[in-house]
């Protein structure tokens, strides 16, 4: 079998309310990889908030798709070092690592469809069940538009909810956990999340009023890369470590596990440098004896959690328009049940190119 063609685009997608008062739209960086025995792949990067996706959309066409094409889509793992090692000046972060995992997904989804299973079953299978965590609760949302939307998770029968605090003053945000919370009840544990938004005396102040709340996990505390502040905090708060969104490779999340930094492993599918990696960070982690619960793009990530060991839960964000792919996943009762579908099993619709392509 021989890569024939790689089509791309991008695609600007709306959100809907409440998530358009914080971010309006996303795009999504596609690829979709043609075979000369009639097998498509799909792969995409979602770019949440857009910003940069013309730049992963360039790198993805002019310096990445050149290697792929006439090559054995099935040698899925040589590809991937293939592109890795494109340009060994450029580190596979960020806008590199967005387009690398958009073609590694496609390759994957090729390598599903023929061997005719879906990608969790190919990689071993270790549940075709998968909790889900409703997610949101963005720092412009009023205390009702919160409580609202974390009631529409728990009617979906989401046993845990995760929220944003992002306010300067940090009794603010204990005060509208406080509130979230009354209004849940006790059959909903809560996570808070600070987007890297504080310093290490920050994070401890904060962490001090959110204590008697009993969160599942405190995400993303300091910037990134400060690797040091992270175990300071992991090591001066009573709240479980949360990371990984904006970490892109093993060698980062060893960073991570080396210092006993985080108990939640959160690498995303669509920026970890594709289902290649995100599988290697996956297994590292189980033998730190972390779980893995990966960040957004709960459609696809669920084949991932269902494979492995320690996979825990996935971020359920409703933020795909219903006309976007051919049938999503649903959550029911908590929980997201793996389709049996070859490959990934994600499609675009029929006319969401043509709608939602970004000219």
């Amino acid at each position: 079998m021989k890569i024939t063609a790689i089509d791309t685009c991008l695609l600007t997608v709306p959100t809907p309310k409440p998530m358009a008062l914080q971010y309006p739209e996303h795009k999504l960086v596609v690829a979709e990889i043609a075979t000369d025995e009639g097998l498509r792949g799909l792969g995409y990067s979602l770019v949440f908030n857009g910003g940069g996706a013309e730049a992963v959309l360039t790198y993805l066409d002019t310096r990445l798709k050149p290697a792929l094409l006439g090559e054995d889509p099935l040698f899925v793992e040589r590809l991937w070092e293939k592109m890795f090692r494109v340009d060994m000046g450029i580190k596979k972060q960020g806008i590199a690592a967005y387009a690398l995992s958009a073609l590694d997904i496609g390759l994957w989804d090729i390598a599903g469809k023929a061997a005719q299973l879906p990608l969790y079953k190919l990689w071993g299978a270790m549940s075709d069940r998968i909790g889900a965590y409703g997610s949101g609760g963005w720092a412009k949302y009023s205390v009702d538009e919160l409580i609202a939307e974390a009631e529409k998770y728990a009617g979906l029968g989401c046993q845990y909810y995760k929220m944003k605090i992002h306010h300067p003053d940090p009794a603010v945000n204990a005060s509208r956990v406080a509130a979230v919370r009354k209004a849940l009840g006790p059959g909903v544990r809560m996570m808070v999340d600070v987007n890297q938004g504080r310093d290490v005396l920050g994070n401890q102040r904060q962490a001090r009023l959110l204590e008697d709340f009993d969160l599942l996990w405190y995400e993303e505390p300091v910037l990134a890369d400060d690797y040091d502040g992270y175990a300071e905090v992991a090591r001066s708060i009573r709240i479980a470590i949360a990371a990984g969104e904006n970490h892109y490779t093993r060698w980062e999340f060893k960073q991570l596990f080396d210092r006993r930094c985080v108990q939640y492993a959160m690498p995303d599918v669509c920026r970890a440098n594709g289902f290649s990696e995100t599988l290697r960070i996956g297994k590292l982690a189980a033998a730190h004896g972390v779980a893995l619960t990966p960040h957004l793009i709960h459609e696809i990530a669920i084949h991932v959690v269902g494979a492995l060991s320690n996979g825990f839960l996935v971020e359920f964000m409703d933020w795909a328009p219903p006309d976007l792919f051919v049938e999503l996943p649903e959550c029911k009762d908590g929980v997201i049940r793996i389709p049996d579908r070859p490959g990934h099993g994600m499609a675009l619709a029929p006319r969401a190119i043509e709608k939602y392509r970004s000219r």
